[in-house]
């Protein structure tokens, strides 16, 4: 991991646990850190369904989604076409089995991040799904 100030959001459901499902997630947990010191929650974002990773970058405007301005997200699951889509922008999109956002930002800085779950792509459609 490089020394340098990052910003990982963490996918959350209605409970406060990492959320399945990184493109239908609508609300994520952001973490500021800093090198050296324990990961800071600041701001949760909170994504109208239509707002959602799995709906946005399928649209004709798949800019500028808060989302873009992470440099790491983390959701218990993932499809390949949100994993991709994210990392075009810059953001590393990880899979874990930790259900604690905290502990999970935190593994994750300590390179002990528990994998993620297998993702189910015909529950969402699958890759080349339309909407």
């Amino acid at each position: 991991m490089s020394e340098a100030r990052r910003l990982i959001a963490v996918a959350v459901d209605r409970q406060g646990r990492v959320a399945d499902h990184a493109g239908r997630a609508q609300r994520w947990v952001v973490f500021d850190v800093w090198p050296g010191q324990a990961p800071a929650s600041i701001y949760a974002i909170e994504l109208e369904e239509q707002a959602s990773l799995h709906l946005w970058h399928t649209t004709e405007y798949p800019e500028r989604h808060p989302l873009h301005g992470m440099d790491v997200a983390i959701a218990a699951t993932a499809g390949d076409g949100v994993i991709r889509r994210l990392g075009e922008r810059g953001v590393t999109l990880l899979t874990t089995g930790e259900s604690d956002p905290e502990r999970a930002v935190k593994a994750y800085l300590a390179n002990e991040l528990p994998p993620g779950k297998p993702h189910d792509e015909h529950s969402c459609g699958g890759e080349g799904h339309q909407h």
